[in-house]
């Protein structure tokens, strides 16, 4: 990681497809509570799926991922673990068959376009609809309600959905993660320094403190 941050911004790659990202963000919260100054989240997206995406975008889950069925079970006990660890609640384990590329073209449009705190209530309410309430977040009509719920005219979100040249943006965010050493997700890094995972809160701690 080359990246620099300054004393009150940390870089979060993640996609909302990925339990460990809800998880570490939980862990992020509970570190952002302990400080007396705030800590925001400059969010990057992260596609865990680019490689099983066909010529038209879409998710082909006949492509081998190279993960099996143990691994599957493994993450789910991963998953679990953390549950118990930072005191969450989850409807769901995994999420194999929802794609999230909406949901982060939407976030990303809302990044550049609204203030922090607009973009961070979206951020999170796709977050738990996933996690919380096992809604599909790559329903145009969801994500729309959701923008709406945070503030954002809905009309403007299926502008930002229809935008070709915004998607393609997108995917060159993934690949320059992918330039960037970032290889798994969720990835927190600041001042050159990351940490890779649902780390816990005393980790994050130490990775933005130096303590």
């Amino acid at each position: 990681m080359s990246e620099t941050q300054t004393s009150e911004r940390i870089t979060v790659y993640s996609d909302y497809v990925c339990p460990f990202c809800y998880l570490g963000r939980e862990s992020l919260r509970q570190y952002q509570a302990t400080r007396e100054e705030s800590l925001e989240i400059d969010w990057q997206p992260f596609d865990l799926r680019s490689q099983q995406r066909d010529a038209d975008g879409e998710i082909d889950h006949s492509v081998d991922n190279g993960k099996d069925e143990e691994y599957y079970e493994q993450a789910k006990q991963g998953v679990r673990r953390l549950q118990e660890r930072y005191g969450v609640e989850m409807e769901l384990d995994l999420s194999r068959e929802i794609d999230s590329l909406s949901a982060q073209v939407a976030s990303y449009y809302l990044k550049g376009h609204t203030d922090y705190e607009t973009w961070l209530a979206f951020d999170e309410a796709v977050f738990e609809a996933l996690w919380q309430d096992g809604r599909d977040i790559g329903d145009e009509d969801l994500l729309v309600e959701l923008a709406e719920d945070a503030g954002v005219d809905g009309g403007e979100v299926r502008a930002a959905l229809d935008d070709d040249a915004l998607r393609a943006e997108v995917h060159d965010q993934f690949a320059q993660a992918r330039r960037q050493g970032v290889t798994g997700v969720p990835t927190f890094a600041y001042d050159g320094h990351a940490a890779r995972g649902a780390v816990p809160p005393e980790q994050l701690e130490r990775l933005v403190e130096g303590a």
